[in-house]
């Protein structure tokens, strides 16, 4: 009877899968310099806000997660050490199995798996003891791994560079993509020339969702729209130190967005303007659903002819991200800045899925 409990037993001992790395997102202005092996960030996701990307640092030995152009979460990482090292390059998500276990290398657990190439390289939950020592495969902690898992989709495009075969941009990644998120080319946005306040191309991306970060350092606002960047502005703040340290907001339901011809001929302050909601990141979660207030909404100064663009493309449930962090990237030691926030359901859930499933909901 012991014998037949005991055989019993080491099937279960067989299947058990480690618990790798942090349980809980740490805050999202922790110095990347700080994150301790197994250590990551997730700002939370929406698929319906746009496509998304990954770009893993070899250097770094993190990874970085883009939603519509703008980070949303990065992590330590253990790649390929010596003899086995993870490929350098643009991939897609060939495969995803959330239990997968290696053919190679004795049954040993890979749990959510997505799958690069073929020949075995994957991303994957597995060992971080911060520096490579995997057989090529990126190892992500587990529930980071978990989080990345169900937020992406066959086909998601990682690139994976390494100092001395890739631009800096894409080895030291900053607050956006340097990456189309759809190719995985290299995204080359010049810079506003002196004297030049605004820059608007609508036609680099047609329809899609819209998404805006604010950086009070760089004192720009980039604007954009299925991934891909359609404006930026220069921007002004009547009172730099109202807020400092990462927030965001969205579109609260019932916005109406104005014909973009009433804005245009001089109406602006008789339409309506939105409220933004504010969305608890991780190490503000007291913040979930408070009204940003106007004095910090007027605080805010573009040029009236950037608004009259951007106004009414603004929508339920767009999102903003206001950070200290400048937006070129180098973040070595600087606060990291994400966009959204992830936690427990709460009643600002629940309004930002009304917002999608019925624009003219209301709170």
């Amino acid at each position: 009877m012991a014998l037949l409990l005991l055989l019993a037993w080491l099937p279960t001992v067989a299947l058990a899968v480690p618990f790798w790395g942090d349980r809980y997102s740490s805050p999202v202005d922790t110095p990347l310099d700080q994150l301790a092996p197994g250590a990551w960030i997730w700002g939370g996701d929406d698929r319906r806000a746009g496509p998304m990307a990954v770009v893993v640092s070899l250097t770094e030995q993190r990874a970085y997660v883009y939603r519509n152009g703008i980070l949303v979460g990065v992590t330590t990482i253990s790649s390929g050490r010596e003899g086995y090292e993870t490929p350098t390059g643009v991939f897609s998500v060939l495969q995803k199995d959330a239990d997968h276990r290696s053919n190679l290398y004795g049954n040993a657990p890979m749990p959510y798996q997505q799958r690069l190439t073929w020949d075995g390289i994957a991303l994957h939950a597995g060992g971080l003891p911060g520096y490579p020592e995997s057989h090529g495969c990126v190892h992500l902690p587990s529930e980071f791994a978990r989080l990345l898992f169900e937020a992406s989709t066959l086909g998601m495009t990682v690139v994976v560079a390494e100092e001395g075969q890739a631009p800096v941009s894409r080895v030291h990644p900053g607050p956006l993509s340097p990456i189309d998120l759809h190719t995985g080319d290299d995204v080359d946005v010049p810079r506003l020339a002196d004297g030049s306040h605004w820059r608007w191309t609508p036609s680099a991306a047609d329809s899609g969702p819209i998404s805006m970060v604010l950086s009070r350092s760089d004192r720009l606002l980039v604007v954009y729209r299925d991934g891909k960047e359609i404006g930026r502005t220069r921007l002004e703040l009547k009172q730099p130190g109202a807020m400092t340290g990462t927030r965001a907001y969205i579109v609260a339901a019932g916005f109406r967005p104005p014909a973009e011809d009433t804005v245009v001929n001089g109406y602006e302050d008789t339409i309506e303007m939105p409220s933004w909601i504010a969305i608890g990141v991780p190490g503000a979660e007291h913040t979930a659903g408070e009204r940003l207030p106007d004095t910090l909404v007027n605080q805010v100064v573009i040029p009236d002819a950037f608004k009259a663009r951007v106004l009414p493309l603004l929508a339920p449930g767009t999102v903003l991200v206001a950070t200290d962090a400048h937006l070129n990237g180098g973040n070595g030691g600087e606060p990291l800045r994400i966009i959204d926030s992830v936690g427990p359901r709460t009643w600002l859930d629940d309004i930002v899925t009304e917002i999608h499933r019925d624009p003219a909901s209301t709170p």
